[in-house]
């Protein structure tokens, strides 16, 4: 197991800012810090933190997550399988936990923003599926690819198709 960081006080842990100019749709605008990850048992835990109104990438949660929102507001916009879309509304304190077949979704914060804590396990290694806006090209990353973008200071889950 590596840890980056022993403690999740988000004064103390090394945040990373990324936004998306090329997405149109919505804006994407969010900072994360990676806590810790051990690729051989498929685990990373990280936080994320959304600005005013800001967006992660569109994605799906391959790997079984564990959400809790530690400040703020979490919002998702899920694509149910027939087409419907279902709101999620997250405040302080609230806790879930998703399988490895979560649906796609759109997530940002409140109008004050937001933290979460997420811990996220896989079996094959794979984390998450990002999204196009047109949700025709997708592309993955797996526990290896997020802990080597972390240690080159690159953007994780840039497009790759």
């Amino acid at each position: 197991m590596t840890i980056i960081s022993p403690s999740f006080d988000l004064n103390k842990v090394e945040w990373r800012h990324i936004t998306d100019p090329d997405c149109k749709e919505f804006k994407v605008d969010f900072e994360y810090s990676l806590l810790g990850y051990n690729i051989p048992n498929g685990r990373l835990d990280m936080l994320l933190r959304y600005g005013n109104l800001g967006h992660c990438r569109r994605h799906r949660h391959v790997a079984s997550t564990m959400t809790m929102v530690l400040e703020g507001e979490q919002h998702l916009a899920e694509w149910q399988p027939d087409g419907s879309k279902k709101s999620v509304h997250r405040k302080k304190g609230d806790y879930a936990l998703a399988g490895s077949d979560a649906l796609p979704h759109d997530e940002w914060g409140g109008e004050q923003g937001g933290t979460i804590l997420l811990s996220m396990h896989t079996s094959d290694g794979i984390l998450i599926e990002y999204f196009d806006e047109t949700m025709s090209n997708s592309w993955t990353l797996s526990v290896e690819q997020y802990a080597k973008s972390w240690e080159t200071g690159s953007v994780y889950g840039a497009k790759s198709y």
